[in-house]
């Protein structure tokens, strides 16, 4: 049904260049649009069309399409295996794009980037992921750690292994991000109780933890920004 990409040329001679693109008009495209762009480098021609609106529809929009596992999009019919994993390799290159452009910043002063990278990231996750964004003395992002994966709570995130990555990080403060598959990023009190445990132990290291956020579908929780903790470290101007 599909096929994978050879050369630089979509949907089987098109310049990818061409037209629309080459004028810098890629933003004015709807997401539809967008999407059968994408899907030209490994869908064939004659079915584009059929391809791109039955994934939108089925998956309720470009983000949704994205946000689909390689499973879901194979078993959706409309896509076969290169399909699927170009979709899926457009999504995490993506995610290393915004995670390049965080590293080495005040993760304070540029908060927005961090978020664009743990939105992209985390949102549309099936599963929840934890996190620890480890900073330098001036706020800087040094690297950013999956410290589990599955169903958390503070007996299967250790703070030993988050204190561990500190030290080999040579970092200073830590922000702590997890997502609510759910799509409600509101604390639980098992967020809140984790929360107090990673502090305790990341203070008797002189480790500031300079956040706890939770990633949910379009909105996200900041302990820092509703009062769970001292001011700590400030942006800097």
């Amino acid at each position: 049904m599909d096929r994978s990409v050879s050369g630089g040329t979509p949907g089987g001679g098109r310049p990818a260049s061409s037209g629309r693109a080459r004028q810098g008009a890629l933003a004015a495209l709807k997401p539809v649009d967008m999407l059968e762009r994408l899907l030209s480098y490994a869908v064939k021609e004659k079915e584009l069309k059929d391809a791109s609106t039955g994934l939108m529809k089925r998956f309720k929009g470009l983000r949704g399409v994205l946000d689909a596992s390689h499973e879901e999009l194979k078993d959706s019919g409309l896509v076969g295996e290169s399909g699927a994993v170009f979709l899926k390799f457009v999504k995490e290159a993506a995610g290393v794009y915004l995670k390049e452009r965080m590293m080495g910043k005040d993760a304070l002063g540029n908060i927005k980037c961090v978020l664009d990278y743990l939105n992209l990231t985390l949102s549309g996750e099936r599963i929840e992921k934890f996190l620890a964004i480890y900073l330098g003395p001036g706020n800087e992002v040094l690297s950013v750690d999956v410290l589990h994966e599955g169903t958390i709570n503070q007996t299967v995130v250790y703070p030993r292994k988050a204190i561990e990555r500190a030290f080999r990080h040579k970092a200073s403060g830590v922000i702590f991000v997890h997502n609510h598959p759910s799509g409600d990023p509101a604390p639980s009190q098992m967020d809140r109780q984790l929360a107090r445990t990673l502090e305790g132990a990341s203070a008797a290291v002189d480790l500031e933890v300079v956040d706890h956020i939770v990633i949910g579908k379009n909105r996200h929780f900041s302990a820092r920004e509703n009062g769970w903790m001292a001011a700590g470290r400030t942006r800097k101007a």
